[in-house]
């Protein structure tokens, strides 16, 4: 007997679902109907199962810029006074992803047989986070949703802007890498096997760091298929290192200590801790629940770790700036005397909101200079990798007009 998975409604209008066995739909029906349960919608489970899969594939992710416009639209249509069901229905046709398109066009579903919003937000979490769920669903309680909507709107497009500031400071350094190995390669491919067989023509003993250039030059020619295989296990090797605590908590700790990169690992999970808090507090989200949320949405372990510590403190009647306390090592003390002050006037949001410009300032001043930084070291690293090449490549010469 086949097994459904069925959404129904209590006589009160309550939204239930669950799996049950039924020959039919319409045998489903009439069980729920036993049970004071009026069938909304019903579906095979092998059917929702796979259904569930392809929303969760995160090949079909959606940008940030795209769910970024669709809040800003959203609220706009709402401002002007559309019906949510028609202003998805808008932006559904609007949309260019595919995923994202169908969706939409589900949660309006859900919405006219009688959902909430943010419990039809719920079935996508790949799209729409926890942060998102909970502002809309605070913003449908208090009736506030298109505030709500623009809060999200500003926090979105905060962090867009500073997504946008690192990735533009990591382009120059990771064109010179790239340049600089696709310069070696080439080389090691064109030119090394010519002087490595006029070195054999003259029978010279060749030193070490030779031998190692043009033993790693035959390797490129006649092994190149092992090199695209290496690297591929390397980089599968890498990525589920990172999925896992452990290897998550290596990656975190050497961002944490590497001097260039440390000093804007702290001040972008400052801004993004700050800057979520503050949109939550100022939605009307219980200062607790915000914790956790804003834990959720952490990515360095030693910060999402902080944060979760940090809320039981809290739930326990601890002040949150005593509760972060142990974390100056990861959150600077501006963060920890800022929130004194919050608490003290009352006005927490307004200067978190504050502080979290602050810090996106400072890492936009961070990242501008790191291109000066990271030029001499780059500089440094090209000049050493030619010079051992140039070495390996000459000093035989050397020896061999040394013996005429």
């Amino acid at each position: 007997m086949p097994k459904y998975f069925y959404t129904a409604q209590t006589l009160k209008g309550e939204s239930k679902t669950g799996i049950l066995e039924a020959k039919s739909e319409r045998e489903l029906a009439r069980t729920l109907r036993k049970s004071g349960l009026v069938l909304i919608r019903a579906e095979l489970e092998e059917k929702a199962k796979k259904r569930k899969l392809e929303i969760s594939l995160p090949f079909f992710g959606v940008s940030l810029t795209e769910k970024m416009m669709f809040t800003r639209n959203l609220q706009v249509m709402i401002s002007a006074g559309l019906p949510l069901p028609r202003a998805l229905t808008t932006l559904a046709n609007q949309a260019k992803n595919k995923s994202f398109k169908k969706a939409l066009l589900d949660i309006r579903e859900e919405i006219v047989k009688g959902r909430s919003f943010s419990e039809s937000l719920a079935k996508y979490p790949n799209i729409f986070s926890e942060l998102f769920q909970s502002m809309v669903r605070v913003g449908e309680e208090a009736g506030t949703l298109e505030e709500v909507l623009k809060i999200l709107t500003a926090q979105m497009e905060r962090e867009n802007e500073l997504r946008s500031k690192i990735k533009g400071a990591m382009i120059y350094p990771a064109v010179i890498i790239c340049a600089m190995i696709g310069i070696g390669i080439l080389m090691l491919i064109m030119v090394v096997p010519k002087l490595a067989e006029t070195f054999a023509e003259l029978n010279i003993e060749l030193p070490l760091t030779t031998k190692i250039v043009i033993g790693l030059a035959s390797f490129l020619i006649t092994k190149w298929y092992l090199v695209i295989i290496i690297l591929f296990i390397l980089i599968f090797l890498f990525w589920q290192a990172i999925k896992t605590e452990k290897g998550k908590r290596i990656i975190d700790k050497f961002t944490l200590k590497t001097p260039i990169m440390a000093p804007i690992v702290r001040k972008t999970n400052s801004a993004h801790t700050v800057r979520i808090l503050s949109s939550l507090i100022t939605a009307g989200v219980p200062i607790v629940r915000a914790l956790e949320i804003t834990s959720g949405t952490l990515g360095n372990i030693y910060y999402k770790k902080a944060m979760i510590v940090a809320t039981e403190k809290v739930r326990k009647g601890e002040k949150l700036s005593e509760a972060l306390k142990p974390y100056e090592n990861i959150y600077p003390s501006l963060v920890i005397q800022m929130l004194v002050v919050g608490e003290e006037t009352g006005e927490t949001s307004s200067i978190l909101a504050k502080l979290a410009d602050f810090f996106e300032e400072e890492v936009t001043n961070a990242t501008k200079n790191l291109v000066a930084v990271i030029e001499p070291v780059l500089m440094i690293i090209i000049g050493a990798a030619v010079g051992f090449f140039a070495i390996s490549m000459i000093q035989p010469m050397y020896s061999m007009l040394g013996a005429l």
